[in-house]
């Protein structure tokens, strides 16, 4: 099977031979927050000359509590994807929990993200892969790498072949993911870009018990081992204060920390694909 480039917009190649960032807070918790933290990440990206996109859930529908934040919803949170898309030039992602919501998220967004719970939802993966709009599928933290060759057949049976697969931990135990560098190559043989979603493979499902916990401070160190195998780009949740951070505040980057690890993250990608 060959392997696949694919382009996004503004530039945004997965599998160019460069890597992709993608960045933004987990949750859209106000237009004013969304907005500035976009500001910050766009300056940053074009400081640093990388490619980035920003990302940001206007719902989360898969809070460990019923009581738990979830975002300003569908309607509101595309008006400021769309906002912050027109103002700073940069492709958008974000995710989608119901087929219905396919077909308006992709008239903003550049990129589709399945979640990790989802990713064997038939009829969601293949309304992302209807609109024709670039689907970024997370390997379910309970599947195998050489899983996730059915659902790119699911969305290939679309016709879309816009696909990029994103490696977020797989279950080791109880309130714990195990991040297996194996599975970043294994999955890019199905012929598509590979992703690492640094942030949510250090998260501990649910260890708060009314919330999800993690390790974020061992974030970093993952993004590296992945861009050392030679993936198309990295994942990560940031906020300006992730103490306070209304969703995965344990597993978010501050802002202030992106930048060196950008910066690091390039030079080892360098080295790899010389």
């Amino acid at each position: 099977m060959g392997f696949r480039k694919v382009a996004v917009d503004k530039g945004v190649v997965f599998g160019s031979g460069g890597l992709v960032f993608i960045a933004g807070p987990c949750v859209i918790e106000s237009r004013e927050m969304a907005v500035g933290l976009a500001r910050k990440l766009s300056a940053l990206a074009r400081e640093l000359g990388v490619k980035f996109v920003f990302k940001a859930s206007f719902d989360k529908a898969n809070r460990t509590s019923v009581d738990s934040f979830r975002g300003p919803g569908i309607g509101k949170g595309l008006d400021i994807l769309a906002e912050i898309r027109s103002t700073f030039g940069v492709p958008v992602l974000t995710d989608i929990h119901e087929p219905w919501q396919a077909k308006p998220a992709a008239e903003v967004c550049d990129i589709l993200q399945i979640p990790a719970f989802l990713a064997r939802q038939t009829d969601l993966v293949v309304a992302a892969g209807e609109t024709g709009a670039v689907v970024n599928v997370k390997k379910g933290q309970f599947m195998a790498p050489e899983d996730m060759a059915q659902v790119v057949r699911k969305i290939e049976s679309t016709g879309n072949r816009r696909i990029v697969l994103c490696e977020r931990g797989s279950s080791f135990g109880y309130r714990n993911l195990v991040a297996d560098m194996r599975s970043l190559p294994i999955m890019r043989e199905l012929g598509y870009p590979v992703v690492m979603d640094a942030t949510h493979s250090v998260q501990r499902p649910g260890g708060l018990g009314n919330g999800s916990g993690g390790d974020g401070k061992y974030a970093p160190a993952l993004a590296r081992a992945a861009v050392a195998t030679g993936v198309d780009g990295v994942f990560m949740e940031t906020h300006a204060n992730p103490r306070v951070a209304k969703s995965d505040a344990a597993n978010a980057l501050k802002f202030s920390d992106v930048g060196k690890l950008w910066k690091t993250l390039v030079e080892i990608d360098k080295i790899v694909k010389r």
